[in-house]
């Protein structure tokens, strides 16, 4: 047995090595070729380049007013606003319009990751795939392009891969190692192996149990939303006409006399122009245009069959699913990956402003427009958390602050089964009438699908460009004249916070002394500008008014995308909608009804779309499964409370027994504590619910409870909780 066993150890061992050296050779050829064939575009502004843009109601007169467009793009996720910069640097004359607002879709929803891709570099060398290489290789290219034209909004990440057997050691290594050189002069920074000392040393929370070392391989980071809403105003600064909540409702076609293949003269049905519905204002208009171009993501099909309702479908949707944790579940600045989940997925485990999201999950989904992250796709993630933290860290449902869902647009390939094996490679299609369709890919590679898209648009309706692309090397929106040290010049000049300062630099990059321009005065010594929407964030009022500036219409605009509030934070962003419709109201001249229905349509989405309803049906749903002695314990507290033992505690029962225990708390504090408990809204806690709230506290669903802590009831020593994270979903 121990001769046979020894043997398979030579094997493996020869086997490993050999593929080690192998790829590290193969990585060498890939290195000089790369190299050989990789330009390094200089930064560089376009030909035009407006100090501003104008508002959203110019830019709808324009467009109806205008009497061709060369190109009508529809959709400003982060595939339409790149073809609408592309083309605007090539002096065509651009529309794009969005049914709702920019990025509101999968744009916002992403990893937040720019990045090659790991798992299909992978599938690429195991499978001989050329075409997945390829895609690979493109995408590490724009990787580098992309951190370098919006410098104040993307970052490179380190991203610790641990190996829990040492055999798997040379065979990950050799992986990262071909992403390295794939990388070519993109390279961000070298990958390394580092001990199991030196992993728990760069990542505390890791599970130290079997762990025989990690590698630590670079990716890129970004702000998805604002890196979106950078491109849409990159195309509006050189000229382009943009404009969000404005819906196709119907393609316009002419017949025009062409020649067929024979030189006969015969009819042909082309697109001619758009008629788009202004969803804001309530008026229709209507778009002439010589090519429209589909860049719509999942609801590519949509648009394709406006133009033919024969075409077959050509996008899969599968929706991701991540969630995210307080600050503490990672290091500030080390992601983590699990490269062999449970079902076979790829999880990441990553900081992100201030935070930490995990995700994602990759499931075949309908389209909607309000995705939701499901109950188990939560539980699948918080499960892969689990097997990869230190049994030191409590994983919580309970510090779970907000969850989403987002659908990729993946083009669907009919032999093959599951969507987790489906590339994200792109696909460029123009129908008989000449729409043509950018379907497919990812956030990384949307500059390069961008210029095929309009390389295509030129050719198919023979468009007269100025000038080929330029888009290599464009700066981006905010980036022109930011540097790592510009916030500390909005902490001299204008009295800032500093963590503010540092947000507002890192969001809108050369534009953020416009925001600290209409920032008003605190009242207090320092900081001297710029009050907080919420304490615990460092977003600040003045930055509705300029997103208002930026198209924002709703409440959901701001929370969402011009901030990024709900996706940080759900509780904390429903306690700052009051304040962010408030103001809106002043400057938009709402009236009463209108913010109600706003702050409404803010709480669905909340409720639907950031996770705050997994909050509440996990409380519901918590079982009481207290032992006797819990019970007997818990409902000794209660009667103090309940003193005419009716069953229930009124609001005046609460408020005299935190009168008599000499509890000191607001009546915000006390709002929020009575939403905590009072789960069906009656006004009144009632045994059960209050029982349900103390096994919601033991099981974790529940971390830190203001009902606990304002009453001073002590739980039966469970682990000690950490401090406030959000309430948990």
């Amino acid at each position: 047995m121990p001769r046979s066993f020894s043997r398979r150890l030579i094997q493996h061992g020869l086997v490993l090595t050999t593929s080690a050296l192998g790829t590290g050779y193969l990585g060498q050829y890939l290195l000089q070729k790369n190299k050989l064939n990789a330009s390094e575009p200089s930064l560089h502004k376009p030909n035009v380049w407006h100090d501003d843009f104008p508002t959203r109601e110019v830019q709808i007169e324009r467009m109806s007013v205008e009497p061709e467009y060369d190109i009508v793009v529809i959709g400003g996720g982060a595939s339409g606003c790149g073809v609408a910069v592309d083309a605007a640097s090539r002096g065509l004359k651009v529309a794009l319009v969005e049914k709702y607002d920019f990025s509101s879709g999968t744009s916002s929803r992403s990893t937040k990751l720019i990045h090659g891709g790991v798992r299909y570099l992978q599938k690429a060398i195991l499978q001989f795939d050329r075409e997945q290489y390829s895609m690979v290789k493109e995408a590490l290219y724009e990787r580098g392009n992309l951190l370098k034209i919006a410098p104040h909004l993307s970052y490179p990440l380190p991203i610790m891969l641990p190996v829990y057997k040492w055999y798997l050691l040379p065979y990950y290594y050799a992986g990262i190692k071909a992403y390295d050189f794939v990388s070519g002069r993109q390279l961000l920074r070298w990958s390394y192996l580092i001990s199991k000392r030196k992993a728990l040393e760069l990542f505390p929370m890791l599970k130290k149990e079997k762990l025989v070392g990690a590698i630590v391989y670079y990716d890129g980071q970004h702000n998805d939303a604002r890196m979106n809403i950078a491109l849409a105003f990159t195309a509006a600064r050189m000229g382009a006409n943009v404009a969000n909540y404005c819906e196709v409702t119907e393609l316009l076609h002419e017949n025009i006399r062409v020649e067929n293949a024979q030189g006969q003269p015969e009819m042909k049905k082309v697109i001619r122009g758009v008629k788009c519905f202004d969803r804001y204002q309530n008026k229709a208009f209507t778009i002439r245009t010589k090519c429209v171009v589909n860049a719509t993501g999942p609801y590519t099909d949509v648009i394709r069959q406006l133009d033919d309702p024969s075409l077959p479908k050509i996008c899969q949707p599968s929706a991701g699913v991540h969630v995210v944790f307080p600050d503490y579940y990672s290091p500030t600045n080390m992601g983590l990956l699990d490269p062999n989940t449970s079902d076979g997925r790829v999880i990441f485990f990553l900081p992100w402003q201030k935070h930490t999201v995990a995700g994602t999950t990759d499931t075949p989904c309908d389209v909607t427009d309000d995705p939701s992250p499901s109950s188990d796709d939560v539980d699948f993630i918080l499960g892969e958390v689990k097997n990869y933290l230190s049994s030191d860290v409590q994983v919580r449902r309970g510090d779970i602050l907000s969850a989403w869902a987002g659908i990729r647009p993946l083009v669907l390939n009919p032999n093959k089964k599951d969507t987790q094996s489906i590339a994200r490679n792109h696909i460029v299609h123009v129908s008989d009438s000449g729409l043509v369709t950018i379907g497919g890919g990812k956030w990384t590679t949307y500059r390069q699908m961008a210029e095929e898209t309009v390389d295509r648009c030129i050719t198919s309706s023979n468009l007269n460009a100025k000038n080929e692309c330029k888009t290599k090397g464009l700066i981006l929106h905010g980036g022109e004249k930011w540097t790592p040290t510009s916030y500390i010049r909005l902490v001299q000049d204008y009295g800032l916070d500093t963590e503010v300062a540092i947000h507002l630099s890192h969001t809108y990059g050369d534009q953020a002394s416009k925001v600290a321009d209409m920032s008003s005065l605190t009242g207090k010594r320092w900081p001297v500008i710029g009050k907080r929407l919420h304490r615990e964030f460092p977003y600040i009022e003045a930055e509705i008014s300029y997103a208002i500036k930026e198209y924002a219409r709703t409440a959901v605009d701001v929370l969402a995308r011009r901030t990024r509030l709900s996706f940080l934070n759900v509780i904390a962003a429903e306690e700052a909608l009051p304040q962010i419709v408030q103001i809106m109201a002043k400057e938009l001249h709402w009236n009463e009804q209108k913010q109600k229905d706003e702050i409404d349509r803010a709480k669905i989405f909340l409720l639907r779309e950031m996770g705050l309803n997994l909050k509440r049906d996990m409380r519901r749903n918590v079982p009481i499964n207290l032992t006797r002695e819990e019970m007997s314990y818990y409902m000794k507290y209660f009667r103090q409370i309940d003193v005419e033992n009716k069953g229930f505690c009124s609001l005046t029962d609460l408020k005299r027994y935190l009168q008599l225990s000499n509890s000191e708390i607001t009546e915000e504090e006390f709002r929020i504590l009575m939403r905590e408990i009072d789960q069906n809204q009656n006004g009144i806690i009632e045994t059960e619910e209050y029982l349900q709230l103390m096994s919601a506290i033991k099981s974790g669903t529940i971390s830190t409870s203001h009902f606990t802590k304002a009453t001073r009831i002590e739980t039966i020593k469970m682990n000690p909780s950490p401090e406030r994270s959000g309430g948990g979903i």
